[in-house]
């Protein structure tokens, strides 16, 4: 798909590999809603960026707020190409834990952001894609979605976020078959560590125990990097139906 002239919605846009999707889609002449629940941050990004974006507050968890976002879009931008699933938690939890066995309700919150919150926008930017007209290879939208290594190699303290992830890995062939009738391409990302801000809040410890599970590079991976796969992904149409692994070859230790 051409990028210019594009228009793209990103969850969780306003920070981390979100806001690295943002940025250099509009550098590539994507018009973007920054769709996240972080206002100041998301209102800063769009004023970084005027008439390029413009920021909706969005929980992905309700449909209601999702349709807005969408709706939004549409008003401001009038079609939407690209929808780039970036919005997701990583609270970690053992089933046995210190503290007793970890409740239902934390275990379902992070189904609900990570897993149902990516059907959410995935389902609703599809019904308006169907309003695009194909390109030259009959294609009128893409979807990139966030998983994570976890997804196959989850660690102790993991099981809501490899369970979520593993989900979003699992319904990316069957929607991409689905919507190949129609011209929308269907693609996971499954990062490894990065440098994002939900790592940047552990400490220096265990930052440099993940730095040294990696492979090669020896170091985190850079949002930079993961939004430059997502701008290849879009311009690459025989990219449909896979998850791809962004992650040096990493693969999870236990714990």
């Amino acid at each position: 798909m051409e990028l210019k002239g594009s228009v793209a919605v990103v969850t969780g846009g306003a920070s981390g590999l979100g806001e690295a999707c943002v940025r250099d889609l509009v550098s590539h002449g994507v018009r973007v809603a920054i769709l996240d629940l972080s206002e100041d941050r998301g209102r800063n990004l769009a004023s970084e960026l005027p008439g390029a974006c413009f920021f909706q507050k969005t929980d992905v968890t309700d449909e209601n707020s999702v349709k807005s976002a969408i709706g939004a879009t549409i008003e401001r931008f009038l079609s939407i190409h690209i929808a780039v699933n970036c919005a997701g938690v990583a609270t970690p939890a053992k089933v046995l834990g210190r503290r007793g066995v970890m409740t239902i309700e934390s275990f379902v919150q992070v189904l609900n952001i990570n897993l149902i919150g990516t059907m959410n926008i995935i389902r609703l930017a599809a019904e308006q894609m169907m309003k695009n007209k194909p390109n030259n290879d009959s294609e009128i939208g893409v979807m990139i979605n966030t998983a994570s290594d976890a997804a196959f190699e989850g660690q102790v303290g993991q099981a809501a976020y490899s369970a979520s992830k593993a989900g979003v890995v699992g319904m990316t062939l069957p929607i991409a078959r689905e919507f190949a009738d129609y011209g929308i391409r269907n693609v996971t990302i499954a990062p490894g560590i990065f440098d994002t801000p939900m790592i940047g809040g552990m400490s220096d410890a265990v930052r440099q125990s993940l730095i040294a599970t990696c492979v090669f590079p020896k170091r985190m991976g850079y949002p930079s990097e993961f939004a430059m796969l997502v701008r290849q992904i879009i311009e690459n149409p025989m990219l449909n139906g896979a998850t791809i692994r962004l992650d040096g070859a990493l693969r999870m230790a236990p714990k």
